[in-house]
């Protein structure tokens, strides 16, 4: 399987990203192994999808980059990310 992923970082930021073995890849954020959200620990997953071809979840996860794309995230989660008073960038 091939996961894209989104993590709620402690400073209010969603990180997404692209990986084959999600449960080792979330214990990787939290114990400082990626430089980008290691600033800003701990990780919460939130959100992540399933694909059996890579490139399926390679494609989503450029998507989920873009402006529509944290647009569209936003809107999937909203009312998880109003409970805790999510602002976002």
């Amino acid at each position: 399987m091939f996961y894209t992923y989104n993590l709620l970082m402690s400073n209010n930021e969603i990180y997404t990203g692209y990986t084959t073995d999600l449960k080792r890849r979330i214990i990787e954020h939290n114990c400082g192994g990626n430089k980008t959200t290691r600033k800003f620990l701990p990780v919460k997953l939130i959100h992540y999808e399933a694909y059996l071809d890579e490139n399926d979840a390679k494609r989503r996860e450029e998507y989920l980059k873009t402006s529509k794309g944290k647009s569209t995230l936003r809107m999937m989660l909203k009312e998880y990310l109003n409970k805790l008073n999510y602002k976002g960038p």
